[in-house]
Formats: C-alpha cells, sequence, structure tokens
C-alpha cells in the first residue's frame, strides 16, 4: 500500500471473466491425514496427497488458518493466484514447497479479511518468493478496512491485539495493493467486493476494532471502546466455469456464506451454483443457525459443498446428512478440478 491503498472502482459495467476450468489446491489448514482415502465425484476431479516420495524426510502440516492457490485455464490462456496466507509462514512456505507450486507463475496475492489466520503468512512469504515473483505483482484485499488492528478477548479477560497486515513489508518488497471494494475482474477469478446482508445470516462474535465510520456505532458506543468487527472489508473470490456455473471461495465467511454466495450471483449475474467451498464459520452457531443455513444453501442448489477450516463439525456432520452428494472432503495438500 503505497501510503495509501489505492481503491479501484469499475468504470464500466462488470463483465465476470469466465473460464474452462478451475483447480484448487489446500496449501494450508488444520489438518493432514495422511492415509486420506482416494475419493471421485462426478461434478469435480479429486486428488489427495500422501506421502512424498522424493522428500520421505518432511510432511505437509496443518495449522488453524487457510490458503488455497488456484488456477484456472482459459482461452486467454492460464491464471493463478495464492489466496490468503495461514497463520505462520513457517507452514505456509513449508506446503507450498512441498507442493511444488512455482511463485514465479502467481498472477496475485488476494487476502479475503484482515485476520491473522488468513494473513499471518503474508510478510514471510513475500519476503522469502519476491525475487522470484513477476515483477507486477498485485495485493488484493477487499477495503481499506483490511488494514486495521484487530483484537481479541473474552468476558474473562482484557482484548489483546491480534495485529494488522504488515502494510510496510509488502511496500518495501515493491507489492502494490489494490483495494477491491466493488467487483473487480482478475486473470481468471472475479472478487465480489463488499458483500451485502441480505439473508437471516447475523455477524457471529469474533474480533474487536477500534470503531470506525463504516461500522455504523452510535457516538455512545463508539466513545472510547473497542467494538464488534462487523467485516465491512471481507469479498469473496469466484470464478464462472464454462458449462457448469459459478464457484464461489467464501474463506471464512464472517458476513454469511449465503450472504457472499447472492453477492456473488449479483454482480457476475450468473445464478447457476455450481460449487461453494471455504471456511464457513459456523463453529459456534447454534444448532438452528447451522439448519437455517443448510436449508438455504439446499434450496440453492449446488452441485458440490467443499466446506473447510472454520465451517465446523455440526454444520459437516448435518450436510453428511442433507446433502450426501454434494459433500466433498478435504484434506491439507488436496486438489479439486472444476470443468474440463
Amino acid at each position: 500500500m503505497q501510503g495509501e491503498a489505492e481503491i479501484v472502482r469499475a468504470s464500466e459495467p462488470f463483465a465476470p471473466p469466465v473460464v474452462e476450468s478451475l483447480s484448487v489446491r489446500v496449501v494450508v489448514d488444520s489438518v493432514f491425514d495422511q492415509f486420506m482415502p482416494k475419493a471421485t465425484h462426478p461434478m469435480c476431479r479429486i486428488e489427495h496427497v500422501s506421502r512424498f516420495r522424493d522428500n520421505l524426510n518432511l510432511t505437509l502440516a496443518g495449522e488453524w488458518g487457510l490458503s488455497l492457490h488456484l488456477e484456472s485455464k482459459s482461452v486467454e490462456g492460464s491464471g493463478q493466484y495464492l489466496l490468503d496466507f495461514g497463520y505462520t509462514p513457517e507452514i505456509l512456505l513449508r506446503n507450498f514447497g512441498l507442493l511444488g507450486i512455482e511463485p514465479e507463475k502467481l498472477n496475485g496475492l488476494i487476502l479475503s479479511h484482515g485476520h491473522r489466520d488468513h494473513f499471518g503468512g503474508l510478510a514471510g512469504f513475500v519476503a522469502h518468493h519476491r525475487a522470484h515473483m513477476r515483477d507486477d505483482i498485485k495485493f488484493y484485499a477487499g477495503g481499506r478496512e483490511t488494514f486495521r488492528e484487530k483484537w481479541v478477548g473474552s468476558r474473562d479477560e482484557p482484548p489483546q491485539s491480534w495485529g494488522s497486515v504488515d502494510v510496510a513489508a509488502l511496500e518495501t518488497h515493491h507489492v502494490e495493493t489494490v483495494c477491491c471494494d466493488a467487483a473487480h475482474a482478475l486473470h481468471g477469478p472475479f472478487t465480489t467486493g463488499n458483500i451485502d446482508r441480505q439473508s437471516f445470516e447475523t455477524v457471529l462474535p469474533n474480533s474487536l476494532v477500534e470503531p470506525g465510520p463504516t461500522d455504523h456505532f452510535t457516538e455512545a458506543e463508539r466513545r472510547g471502546k473497542l467494538v464488534p468487527d462487523r467485516h465491512p472489508d471481507e469479498h469473496a473470490t469466484c470464478y464462472v466455469v464454462q458449462g457448469r456455473g459459478l464457484v464461489v471461495i467464501s474463506s471464512c465467511s464472517h458476513c454469511g456464506v449465503i450472504n457472499a454466495i447472492r453477492q456473488a450471483m449479483a454482480v457476475s449475474g450468473v445464478t447457476k451454483l455450481h460449487a461453494v467451498l471455504g471456511g464457513f464459520h459456523l463453529g459456534a452457531a447454534p444448532p438452528d443457525y447451522v439448519d437455517h443455513t443448510i436449508a438455504e444453501l439446499k434450496a440453492m442448489a449446488p452441485d458440490v459443498v467443499l466446506p473447510m477450516h472454520c465451517t465446523g463439525r455440526n454444520f459437516i456432520a448435518k450436510v453428511r446428512t442433507e446433502m450426501p452428494d454434494q459433500l466433498v472432503d478435504w484434506n491439507t495438500g488436496s486438489r479439486f478440478t472444476f470443468g474440463v
């Protein structure tokens, strides 16, 4: 961010790119199971990872956080992005290297929102790989609020700082920041821009921030207090896969996974939901909230549901019962391919 991050606003009607295929590789997530059984699905190709036969002394590692490598192919060529960066650079760099992903082929870096379990590995990753990345590499965030300091705490303890994105590190390594508060087309994917709150979903308890003008708290509520983070900067990364429909990657879904899907449909004009994947932030949600989410998701009739990261066991267990033909299991290192 060169002093102030550039805000990109579409001056023409937004037109989403269309790709022939999309491969999503899980670079960082909580669990690596070396004995993950082989699986098939009629609407996506599933590839799991076990041992690295050329390096039997190392294995993939899991941590609380998420990072996904995205590769699409179209008539205009291929495009590759790294979406989110896990909690620590050590795990991100380890897994990125073991999986053989080539930093020089990345078209850009995308951050879904400003939480440490998604940006924690960013500065270390850029420092380690910048010399091998393209000169004009850009970092795409959902808005200026992405860079606010976050705080975490509970009723029994005072809030502690959870940090913020290291903007200085990006500047030092000549990575330009683009803030996409509106829908923005990239080389294959598009970002949704800020997510409208259209559904029953609410922002479940998580981080705190110093109040700002976009938080919609009263002056009395703001005065001298930290306030709940409403995540105005969160955005989803999406693809339109030719002949299949919309793939929505909602990395953490603080604004609600249903809201994220509806935002993607609204800005793209595509109503066929092919797949939804990422963290759905339902780990702490009450049962009736989980049930409501599943009911809304079923009504959207996705071909594939791929819950990761913060989704929560209750949701996954119920989807296994309610939508068994759509549910796909994941593992750190797994690659899922949609389309041709």
